[in-house]
């Protein structure tokens, strides 16, 4: 845990949040400023900056309680469909590692992902690209 961190705090109940799942290894809380009302904030219990941070055995069980999560939102809400998403420090306002669950419907005003395209200049930078992700696995 971190002294610092708002999701810690909430985690060890110093801040109150609107807690709608809770288990030993995440917790699942309305964002504050939601794109849509039900959308979910997850994070594990164990502070853990970004996806990269967090132990590989916590991965598995924070993503099955993500799967669970999203059905519950969808339901709820009576949601066709959800955006599953992670920042990785740029974008992440909370420095703890969060899956944002949010409810969608067709129409609803958010478009696909929410920054620009930047395609690529052709083939021969597709790969390159795809040889340094393969390098560095």
């Amino acid at each position: 845990m971190s002294d610092v961190c708002v999701f810690c705090k909430i985690i060890a109940r110093e801040i109150p949040a609107a807690i709608v799942f809770e288990d030993d290894v995440s917790i699942g809380f309305l964002d504050i400023t939601p794109l849509f009302p039900g959308h979910v904030l997850l994070a594990p219990k164990a502070h853990a900056q970004t996806l990269t941070d967090l132990p590989a055995d916590s991965v598995g069980p924070l993503f099955l309680n993500a799967r669970k999560l999203t059905r519950a939102v969808e339901i709820a809400m009576a949601a066709p469909g959800s955006f599953i998403g992670i920042n990785n420090r740029v974008s992440q306002s909370v420095p703890h590692l969060h899956i944002h669950i949010v409810p969608r419907r067709p129409k609803d005003g958010l478009r696909g992902f929410f920054w620009p395209k930047n395609p690529y200049s052709g083939p021969e930078q597709i790969k390159e690209t795809a040889d340094k992700i393969r390098a560095a696995l």
